[in-house]
């Protein structure tokens, strides 16, 4: 019970349903394997924020041989289960350069 509450809470800090979190989670899962983790991070942390676009970061512990078809994808699926919203995919894996915005992503964002 006690995790439950946790999850409740945290779904309700990123400004996302547990509907979409789920979703998120199980497309992820979809477009990149079991093995894969996703983060929100950007606006949808600021509950005092109204709207916005969805930033995720996608974590992975292989490579990927066409990062940008796969961000592509994933953006286009999560935006279609929410309605059309604007969705920013980032991917971190262990042949992709590290770029300042995935320092923000790991330190701010949270784990769906």
């Amino acid at each position: 019970m006690h995790a439950d509450l946790s999850f409740r809470l945290i779904s309700k800090t990123m400004r996302l349903t547990d509907y979409q979190i789920q979703a998120i989670r199980q497309l992820a899962r979809q477009v990149a394997g079991n093995q894969s983790r996703v983060r929100v991070f950007g606006s949808r942390l600021d509950d005092t924020a109204q709207g916005g676009d969805l930033d995720l970061m996608l974590e992975l512990t292989e490579s990927v041989d066409n990062p940008a078809l796969m961000a592509a994808r994933l953006s286009g699926l999560v935006s279609r289960a929410m309605n059309g919203r604007k969705v920013d995919v980032l991917l971190s894996a262990p042949n992709l350069m590290r770029l300042p915005i995935h320092d923000i992503a790991f330190q701010e964002g949270q784990l769906l």
